[in-house]
Parts: structure tokens; sequence; C-alpha cells
């Protein structure tokens, strides 16, 4: 039996729709409650192992999120490897000597693997390893929205772009402009710098502000210079805590720094320099509560861009490599 005109058109129509739905589709909560039931337990061992034998990699872990989600969008295209038919993200000047923690997303992707095999992608493992990263650390816990897929590609030139990833030498004005420029807001801006509350920085990306800036504490400065000779090349990779005070705790101390002008990054410092932001930062300091709600927001907000969804990219079995 055929079909009538009408009936055809509305198969047609039903097609097309279901093939925008898919292309489109929202990330959920509870993307894999039925495909992979064991995921957060199987992701939260991992983290914490990998936070107990180093403090420091939880922060590692939350800041692979944050560079993947600024370079053409939340798809994991920035664990990718060198090779032959394109130059990865991992060289890219923001990364270099920064972006770190790939190894331990190995281990998590084994184990995700041994438990659900080709089912979870390396984009909602970065997004899950840094809620876990944040809430193992004393943070707050959120229910992180998944559906992601990987890409096929990366792109060196994309995350050493002027747009791309926000340089520690970057004005306030710049700052609001990329993260606008990604749908973020300057809320959003304030609350995800507050992931500076924990982590450490490096010579060789705050030696101006110590030495340069004039809106840091004299005594501070001199502090950090003791560590960050002025010379460039002369311990450039040497470590500075990001928050002076509580540097593996998250909380909300970061922003106390802030009022005091002891920042170690002038991006950082920016964020509380006369300018639109600084009754946000010291909302922040006073109080814990609307912090931890604005982050968990902003992170909401910042896993929402462009992520690769329906028929969209794949999920890796390697989050180095592609599946072929």
């Amino acid at each position: 039996m055929g079909f009538s005109s009408s009936s055809s058109l509305t198969i047609m129509v039903f097609v097309v729709v279901f093939l925008l739905g898919s292309s489109n589709a929202q990330l959920s909560t509870d993307y894999y409650c039925k495909t992979c039931p064991q995921l957060f337990p199987t992701v939260r061992g991992v983290v914490q192992a990998a936070i107990n034998k180093e403090a420091r990699m939880g922060a590692s872990l939350l800041r692979l999120h944050f560079h993947d989600c600024f370079i053409n969008g939340c798809d994991a295209s920035n664990l990718l490897d060198d090779t032959s038919s394109f130059k990865g993200e991992k060289t890219a000047a923001p990364n270099l000597n920064s972006a770190r923690g790939f190894e331990v997303i190995d281990q998590i992707k084994s184990a995700v693997e041994q438990v659900c095999p080709g089912v979870v992608s390396c984009a909602d493992i970065l997004a899950i390893a840094a809620r876990d990263s944040v809430n193992i650390l004393s943070g707050p816990q959120w229910d992180v929205k998944l559906g992601r897929r990987d890409a096929l590609t990366a792109s060196f030139a994309a995350a050493n772009s002027s747009n791309g990833i926000p340089p520690a030498t970057s004005s306030l004005s710049a700052l609001i402009s990329n993260f606008q420029s990604k749908g973020l807001s300057s809320r959003d801006l304030v609350a995800l710098y507050g992931a500076h509350t924990i982590g450490q920085a490096r010579c060789a990306n705050y030696r101006a502000h110590i030495y340069q800036d004039n809106n840091i504490d004299a005594s501070f400065a001199r502090s950090n210079q003791a560590i960050c000779p002025k010379n460039s090349g002369n311990g450039d990779n040497n470590l500075a805590p990001l928050d002076p005070q509580t540097p593996t705790k998250f909380d909300n101390i970061y922003f106390n720094s802030l009022l005091s002008k002891k920042s170690i990054l002038h991006s950082d410092q920016e964020l509380y320099n006369g300018g639109s932001t600084d009754t946000l930062v010291r909302t922040y300091s006073a109080n814990s509560g609307a912090f931890n709600t604005d982050f968990i927001n902003g992170m909401i907000n910042m896993g929402n861009i462009k992520p690769l969804t329906g028929s969209q990219g794949q999920i890796r079995t390697n989050c180095r490599r592609i599946n072929y």
C-alpha cells in the first residue's frame, strides 16, 4: 500500500525534525544512567588516587577542562597528540608547560572502558574529572551535564589565537571580551577565575607582575621575587601558589588575596583593580555560598560551549587519538 502525498510530507517533516534534534541534542545529567551506571564512582576513584598522590593534580584536571572548552568548544581536542595530518594543541603557548594531567585522563579512560567500553566520551570525562577535583579539594558538588562527543581533530592555531585561552597579562576589558565571545558573562568570569583558589603558577607567567606592576602589595612582590629571578629564562618553571593562603583547598580565600593586592597573576588582580568586577570580588570574599553557587553555574555554562552531540564527532576509545 502506498502513501498519500500528505502522509509522505508528514514523514519527511518528522525525519527532518528528528535529524535536527539529534544533531543539536541537549546535554543532560542522566545521560549515562543506563549505558554506564558505574561511570561516576569509576572516575572519582581514579581522581581521588591522583590527588592523594599530588594535591596539585586537582587544579591540573580542572584546568584541562577549561583549556578544552575555550578552544573550539568542549570536545576533548586538547587531549589529542600530534599526527601527520594536524598539529595538536598540547604545545600551543597557553598549554605548553601549563596543561598537565594527561596521564590521569588516560587512567580514567582506561578504567571507564573496562566497565562500559565505547560509551563515554573523553570530553565528558574531562567535565566529570573537573567536578570531582573541586569536590575532593573541599569544594561544592554538582550534577554535571553530559552527552558530549569527541573531536576528530585539534587546532594548534586556535589554541594560540588571541581569542583563545586568556593569557596572564590580560586586562579586565580583554578578559570580559574573551568570555563574552564564548557566551559567558562577567559573573561567570569572576566566579570561574575563583578556580585559582587551587593550583600554582609558573614564574614565566607572573614575572612581569611582581617586577613591573603597581597594583601589587610591595612585600608580597618582594617575597616572590626571591623565587622568580628578574631575567627571563632564569627560573621560568619555579612555582608560586595562585592562592597563597590555602593553595590546596577549594574555598573563597582566593578573593581575599585580590582585596589585599596579593594576587600572583596580573590578570587575576585585574578583577579587583577599580573596575566593573570589584563588587563581585568583594561579594565572593565575604560570602562563600554566593561564590560556590556562581561557580557551579559558571562551570555548567562553560561546559555548554559548542559541544559535539548526536552524530557529530565520535566516542574515542583512546583520548590521545581518534578511532580509525
